[in-house]
């Protein structure tokens, strides 16, 4: 199996490599690295091999069976359908085809059967929404979800290379160009993505429109506030849920436990709750805090932390990737 990866020199390229060597499915593949043209020619090391990285025209002559996308979105609109056409099933990690209609929009645990074998382009969701739709879907399922109300706390490693230098910098009191409007150390600020004509940022609209499409109901109330905060590990996210039913704490939580790729971390009193600096490296999404939200019948507050380059991006798309081969579409 030839396994192509377009933007394999990027932060999320980088750990796509990193997870695809861990994956027991993906031992024999011929890998296809791929990245812009300042990058074609370098060499990178994968199970034990030496490979050069590549042109992404270049990539496509090699027919890859499964092409993993982090590029950005203008690339996967140029490229994407060019693989497409050769039989080629496209996991992108952009927000270039995640609203369109007939495209899934995938998180393995909740929605893998949307992925018909003639799905050759396969949407990655945003970072943020697959740790908390992991968290929504197990309790839409039970009870029914009325309205959520989320807060993020996004790492700086979610814009980019340019922006974890950017904190580098600035922690070492360096000079240097900015990635973000503002100082990212010792601060934070709402403003994640680009500002749209009703006041929300692309990042907010994304948690909307993506949680919808993955759960499969475009009734759901959900507004968000997004926050760049100066860490590298990981998203972390306050939500408020609003159930159509009543709940019992001690069944919440067993639902999430039993749910995969959630770790429950909720001890209050022994200080145990989910936090970034934990979760970086790791592919589960943690969760703490349950608690009831008195001011609210049938309301909860859950706390929700995960490494959004792993589970936030490249983990779930070699998920992806593994269902494909798992569920007899390659």
């Amino acid at each position: 199996m030839k396994i192509a990866i377009i933007g394999v020199t990027g932060l999320v390229g980088r750990v796509m490599l990193k997870v695809l060597e861990e994956s027991r499915l993906f031992k024999g593949i011929e890998l296809i690295p791929a990245a812009s043209e300042r990058s074609v020619g370098k060499k990178l090391m994968f199970h034990g091999k030496e490979y050069t990285i590549c042109s992404i025209r270049d990539a496509l002559i090699e027919n890859p069976h499964i092409a993993l996308f982090s590029a950005g979105a203008g690339v996967s609109k140029e490229w994407a359908p060019e693989f497409a056409e050769k039989q080629c099933y496209v996991i992108d990690n952009s927000s270039a085809w995640r609203n369109k209609e007939k495209i899934p929009l995938v998180v393995p645990e909740i929605n893998a059967s949307s992925i018909q074998k003639s799905s050759r382009i396969i949407a990655n969701p945003n970072c943020s929404t697959i740790q908390m739709v992991l968290v929504l879907a197990p309790l839409h399922n039970k009870y029914g979800i009325k309205r959520v109300v989320v807060s993020t706390y996004q790492s700086v490693t979610g814009s980019g290379a340019a922006a974890v230098l950017q904190l580098k910098n600035e922690r070492k009191g360096l000079k240097a160009e900015k990635a973000y409007p503002h100082s990212i150390d010792l601060n934070l600020f709402p403003h994640g993505g680009e500002f749209l004509d009703n006041g929300y940022t692309t990042e907010e609209q994304k948690l909307v429109d993506e949680s919808r499409k993955i759960l499969d109901d475009h009734s759901l109330q959900i507004t968000a506030t997004v926050v760049r905060v100066p860490v590298f590990g990981g998203h972390s996210e306050a939500v408020n849920i609003e159930l159509n039913s009543a709940f019992e704490l001690n069944e919440v939580r067993s639902l999430l436990t039993e749910t995969h790729g959630i770790t429950i971390q909720d001890d209050i009193q022994a200080d145990i709750y989910p936090m970034p600096l934990f979760a970086e490296g790791k592919d589960d999404v943690f969760v703490g805090r349950i608690r009831r939200d008195d001011s609210c019948e049938n309301s909860l507050n859950i706390w929700i932390v995960s490494d959004n380059l792993r589970k936030g991006a490249a983990t779930n798309a070699v998920q992806i990737a593994e269902y494909l081969v798992t569920s007899g579409r390659l």
